[in-house]
């Protein structure tokens, strides 16, 4: 089994609410990891990432170690960053063996082709403002000069406060119109060069799209909880958890 899930946001919110989420997470993973070959995390597993060359954020014990477990144990566990752990490093794969991707992927699982991201990046070309942040937050430049030049406790107080920002502009996302830009996305992309399904982060809102040959999931977020599951036959199923 393939399991794929993102927008856990650790860290978020006050300590006792981080705190519940994590152990949540953890859960998740024990129980997941009984039959699992690989599981995927599509982007901000945490709300706010950025390490340095010798210091990596606070916290997180619980979740480092249980992902370096897993991949002690064999399960591979593929993360793909999002816009709030975008400045993610080698850290995760240097200590607890966890396969990083910057990009989306086209990759085939169980004789399925899938297209995975966590889709900040994607069907924003209609909001140059957003274009623009985006080059200018995953500059090399940008990173090394921030590295450098800021405080690791500023640094941390300033993402913190930034994540909880965009945090909280998905707060009101409790109608599916939010995954349409994903959705046309995908059929237009789909017309270009075809895959079975299509399996997206970011946006705060669960759903399993199927029409006209075209399948979409969104992972939705973790105070919802959901994840999508690829059996060993190709069938890909959204789960509330």
């Amino acid at each position: 089994m393939i399991y794929f899930a993102s927008d856990i946001h650790l860290g978020a919110g006050d300590p006792a609410t981080a705190r519940r989420t994590e152990r949540r997470f953890t859960a998740w993973l024990d129980a997941v990891s009984r039959d699992a070959e690989a599981i995927y995390l599509l982007g901000d597993l945490f709300d706010f990432w950025f390490e340095y060359r010798r210091v990596v954020p606070q916290g997180f014990v619980r979740t480092l170690g249980k992902l370096a477990e897993l991949t002690d144990r064999g399960v591979r566990v593929v993360f793909f960053t999002g816009n709030h752990d975008m400045w993610v490093g080698d850290y995760l794969h240097r200590e607890c063996g966890v396969e990083i991707h910057t990009e989306p992927q086209v990759v085939t699982l169980a004789g399925k082709r899938l297209f995975l991201a966590h889709g900040d990046n994607i069907n924003v070309g209609h909001l140059p403002w957003l274009c623009f942040m985006n080059r200018v937050f995953r500059s090399r430049p940008l990173r090394w000069l921030f590295s450098w030049g800021v405080h690791p406790d500023w640094a941390v107080k300033f993402g913190r406060w930034w994540s909880g920002r965009s945090r909280k502009s998905h707060g009101g996302e409790s109608d599916r119109s939010v995954t349409e830009p994903l959705i046309a996305y995908a059929r237009d992309r789909q017309r270009i060069d075809p895959v079975d399904y299509y399996i997206f982060g970011h946006m705060h809102y669960a759903r399993d799209y199927a029409a006209d040959g075209l399948r979409v999931v969104l992972l939705g977020a973790w105070d919802a909880p959901a994840c999508a599951v690829l059996d060993d036959a190709g069938k890909l199923e959204l789960k509330r958890l």
